[in-house]
């Protein structure tokens, strides 16, 4: 679904539509040049790096607390978590679910369901 722009309408759907894309970029031939392509012919560490970068990048912007560095640093590392989830194939909608299991529950007891201390 889409809005009067063509773009997603709800905010799943643009990372649903993001990792579609992840996705097709994955399959490129070795000639077709994409910089997800670059990311998965590099391997998962170059993945894991970036989503370690983008995270620290993501701190960084919280602890100058401009809202526009925030949104844009989290958006990277959301962008990167998904190459991430496309290098394994595991579709968003499984973050999504486990979302909505932890809904309502309070983190003290999430982790004390996984065993975590």
């Amino acid at each position: 679904m889409t809005n009067k722009d063509n773009q997603p309408a709800v905010a799943t759907d643009i990372l649903d539509a993001v990792y579609r894309i992840i996705l097709e970029r994955k399959q490129l031939g070795d000639g077709e040049k994409s910089y997800v392509k670059s990311l998965f012919d590099k391997g998962l560490d170059k993945i894991l790096s970036k989503i370690g970068e983008e995270a620290t990048e993501t701190a960084v912007a919280g602890k100058g607390g401009e809202a526009d560095d925030i949104v844009y640093e989290t958006a990277d590392l959301f962008f990167h978590v998904l190459v991430l989830l496309g290098y394994y194939e595991i579709p968003p909608e499984r973050i999504y679910a486990e979302l909505r299991r932890r809904f309502g529950m309070s983190g003290i007891e999430e982790k004390a369901a996984r065993g975590d201390k």
